[in-house]
């Protein structure tokens, strides 16, 4: 099976935070299942931060201790070798420009999409289009309804290009659909969980728990509204003892309260039970106190939507709206039930559209027009959660079918091999064009982010050639060359400069001949010269070296009285 270079970023796979996030929880998700199943020799782990590879190998063995060998890649001719690099996340940005440095044969970028509807997102989706991008890189869309959406915005980025430019080529990546895994065992139901739980929250034996998880947000998640309205109708309905686990979280405490508080009051007959659903020992085990689950997203933020696939890991027959990933995952009357959704005709939005395009619309506020406008049937979600509340029977039935679908279809065992498939794939077409041949484009730079001093080579008086000639300062020795290239004002930056040693090298040369060119300066230093030759003006500004033959001011351009 095919193997690929896996970006590592706390944002994308941590877990620990306080504002925790879906795409953080899938993220970790994956990385454990790669880690479990992945049919490979060895691990290639692309250190894409600042972070020393240490820290990051902290966080990947509290995810999952590595059980095979695991190689550490620091720079982008490294990702040659597996030939692909996965990227957490729909946006590729700068990624295909900066393979463009390196050559864009030598590696494949694979990408996953979580929230496509932010500024970064929208806008790298454009540059998909008209950037770089090659027919052997990739683009996994979670669900059916989020590969619709992104190849949509593909062809009205296309088709904005014909018009406006008269553009016929363009670059797409292979898109696809393969779904967000889960750990069906780690849900699974436990007696002695819910025994625990329910005695833990005060649920009483005869009582049913309708559950939800998720972050706890009415403009940016889901508006609990309309299933706090629908259970307490249930409840009325049927006389059932209902109560409500509210597993969430917030950004901060008190918003989390504000939410709870008028959600409370629009099911008064329903004791609801809010929990922190943020601890791992919550996160994996609480469902078990659980009897139907019940999730009516209605944010255009969720693409694919685990948890309803986590409930029917655990078990439990759901209640789900028919919305964008929750569509592939629950069959309708066998694992439970999808409600119907209404959402405004397309053109009715291009204000907003407008509006956020402008920035006078955040993107919370912008997902928030859209959530507010789509509706969740709600005479159909009192009918499905009345027939679960009443038939035990069909609970058991559409739970179990739940927890087989989630083991045979979403188990991360299932997945895994198909994104090793899709890398395979994405290999053999990369190869392909290599044993084709035709027009390569070697290695370039970003137009958009230029070399600085090629861009800016008008600025200087001069600019240094390989012919120049240097000398060390007169009555200038080494301590007093180190003394001023340690200061703190000639140290900014010291990332890009040479090194101490480096600087001391060129020193010590030039005390030997005298003087010497630019050239000859450099040459000894192999790859790092083009750092050194940067350093050489470095080394003039705090007057380490002095350039030879070059002391006439510019001259004056004359200027009338």
């Amino acid at each position: 099976m095919s193997n690929a270079a896996i970006m590592i970023h706390p944002d994308a796979y941590d877990t620990q935070g306080r504002r925790l996030m879906g795409r953080q929880s899938a993220g970790e998700s994956f990385l454990r299942g790669l880690l479990r199943h992945a049919d490979v020799d060895r691990f290639h782990f692309w250190n894409a931060t600042r972070q020393p590879a240490a820290e990051l190998e902290q966080m990947v063995a509290r995810i999952e201790p590595p059980p095979r060998p695991v190689r550490w890649l620091a720079t982008r001719p490294e990702l040659a070798d597996p030939g692909v690099a996965f990227l957490p996340g729909a946006g590729f940005g700068k990624e295909p420009w900066l393979r463009r440095s390196v050559g864009a044969r030598r590696y494949g970028l694979c990408g996953v999409t979580h929230t496509t509807a932010t500024h970064r997102i929208m806008d790298s989706f454009a540059e998909l289009v008209a950037g770089p991008v090659e027919p052997w890189d990739a683009l996994i869309c979670t669900s059916t309804a989020v590969r619709q959406s992104t190849e949509h915005q593909f062809e009205l980025v296309r088709q904005d290009l014909r018009e406006r430019l008269g553009a016929t080529r363009f670059a797409t990546p292979l898109v696809t659909t393969i779904p967000l895994g889960v750990h069906a065992a780690d849900f699974a139901p436990r007696p002695e969980a819910r025994k625990s739980w329910r005695e833990r929250l005060g649920i009483p034996e005869d009582a049913l728990a309708a559950f939800s998880m998720g972050r706890l947000s009415a403009s940016s998640k889901m508006n609990p509204a309309p299933a706090a309205l629908a259970l307490e109708q249930a409840a009325q309905r049927t006389g059932a003892r209902l109560c409500w686990i509210v597993a969430g979280w917030s950004e901060t405490e008190a918003m989390a309260e504000r939410l709870h508080a008028l959600t409370r009051a629009l099911c008064p007959s329903v004791t609801y039970i809010p929990v922190d659903g943020r601890p791992p020992d919550v996160r994996f085990s609480i469902w078990s106190a659980g009897d139907i689950f019940i999730s009516l997203s209605d944010n255009i933020q969720e693409t694919f939507g685990l948890t309803p696939v986590e409930a029917m890991a655990a078990g439990l027959p759901v209640v789900v709206s028919d919305w964008n990933g929750y569509r592939d995952t629950v069959r309708h009357g066998v694992d439970g039930f999808r409600i119907p959704t209404s959402a405004p005709r397309p053109g009715l939005g291009r204000d907003v559209a407008f509006q956020y395009a402008a920035e006078r619309l955040t993107y919370d506020a912008y997902i928030a027009v859209t959530t507010q406008v789509t509706a969740v049937d709600p005479a159909l979600t009192v009918s499905a959660l009345t027939r679960l509340i009443l038939d035990p029977q069909l609970r058991r039935r559409m739970g179990e079918a739940g927890r087989k679908r989630a083991a045979e279809v979403f188990d991360w065992s299932v997945v895994i091999p198909q994104y090793q498939a899709l890398w395979a794939e994405q290999t053999a077409r990369r190869l392909a064009a290599i044993e084709a041949g035709g027009p390569v484009l070697g290695p370039a730079d970003d137009p958009a982010r230029p070399d600085p001093f090629t861009l800016f080579a008008g600025y200087p008086t001069r600019t240094l050639r390989p012919d120049h000639r240097l000398a060390i300062a007169p009555g200038l020795s080494w301590s007093g060359a180190r003394a001023r290239l340690s200061h703190d004002l000639a140290a900014m930056m010291s990332g890009f400069l040479p090194t101490l040693e480096e600087a001391e090298q060129v020193f010590e040369a030039l005390s030997r001949v005298g003087h010497a060119s630019v050239r000859d300066i450099v040459a000894p230093f192999g790859p790092r010269a083009s750092v050194v030759e940067r350093g050489l003006t470095w080394m003039l500004k705090f007057e380490v070296l002095s350039l030879l033959g070059q002391q006439e001011l510019p001259r004056q351009a004359d200027t009338a009285d």
